[in-house]
């Protein structure tokens, strides 16, 4: 059989989680699925699955095979559907994970506008703050905080950012405004939560003078969106990114604090380190509704953007 019915019936036979339902689905017997395997492990000289009477699972080797198979087959088809439908036809998935306040807030919008535009395409919206491996994810687009530390990556910044310390009218009222970051040690805040660990040393830096605060939390979560919630409710003071935000600063429903230090979660100064910035893998063939949904990111926050 040829390499690319071999990815084919691997990918299936993953899919399906077994040889047997991947050959029902393929119209292939199990003697020959397991030929078949054995075969193609036999070609690399690698062992791609781990067998057992119920289920299979994938090795180191079988995982990196498994997606290149995923993205050559994915290409082909983008490949199909140019040739017999056209190069206006745009169609298939579209898997994109954001964090949860800007996805809700920014990203569905303007995918919901985007697949108006393109009814063919099939989004797949992951609401998702704690994507580590941006290629092991399945992901066609990741939308996140920070630098990029994986240079094998493109980075894209969608909007610049900061940090704000941020908290409702009615705290303040109750409790003060702090002036200084060390008073934020008598004050009730909201601190994150990421693998565990508790983000609740907040850094500051006033002129040339480094400045790190150990805050006391009154509540912590791992969702941005709760920590948003709380602080809406007047239960204590949050550390947020600027465009988490910025509709209820507008609206006068969260007051910013402590104006004009830079803030973060962690030691980095750097002022791109709250930017938000758009992640995807560099491929020589990019499908081309990727290409036209990046554009169109782009565009309408270009445009949010001048208003």
């Amino acid at each position: 059989m040829d390499k690319f019915s071999d990815m084919a019936m691997f990918v299936s036979i993953v899919k399906h989680q077994g040889l047997a339902a991947a050959g029902r689905d393929l119209g292939l017997s199990p003697a020959t699925m397991t030929a078949r395997l054995q075969a193609l492990e036999e070609r690399y000289g690698v062992k791609l699955l781990n067998r057992s009477t119920r289920h299979v699972s994938l090795t180191d080797s079988g995982e990196l095979y498994h997606k290149a198979c995923i993205e050559i087959l994915d290409n082909v088809s983008e490949a199909e559907n140019l040739i017999q439908n056209g190069v206006k036809e745009v169609k298939g998935s579209l898997k994109i994970a954001a964090p949860k306040d800007i996805g809700k807030q920014y990203i569905l919008p303007i995918l919901s506008e985007f697949c108006k535009q393109y009814p063919d395409v099939v989004p797949y919206l992951y609401l998702d703050d704690h994507i580590s491996n941006i290629a092991e994810s399945g992901m066609d687009i990741v939308i996140r905080y920070g630098e990029l530390a994986d240079s094998s990556l493109i980075s894209r910044r969608l909007s610049p950012s900061r940090r704000v310390l941020c908290a409702s009218p009615e705290y303040l009222a109750k409790h003060g405004t702090p002036l200084k970051p060390q008073d934020l040690v008598n004050h009730d805040c909201l601190a994150m939560l990421r693998s565990n660990e508790e983000l609740k040393t907040w850094h500051f830096q006033e002129q040339d003078k480094k400045n790190a605060i150990t805050v006391v939390p009154k509540r912590f979560s791992d969702d941005g969106e709760v920590i948003r919630y709380w602080a809406l409710e007047g239960v204590g003071i949050a550390l947020k990114s600027a465009l988490d935000v910025q509709a209820d600063i507008n609206n006068l429903r969260l007051v910013t604090v402590l104006n004009g230090y830079m803030k973060n979660f962690n030691t980095s100064m750097s002022v791109s380190s709250a930017d938000l910035n758009v992640v995807y893998i560099s491929k020589k063939y990019q499908p081309k509704r990727i290409r036209l949904f990046l554009d169109f990111l782009f565009e309408r926050f270009s445009i949010m953007a001048q208003k």
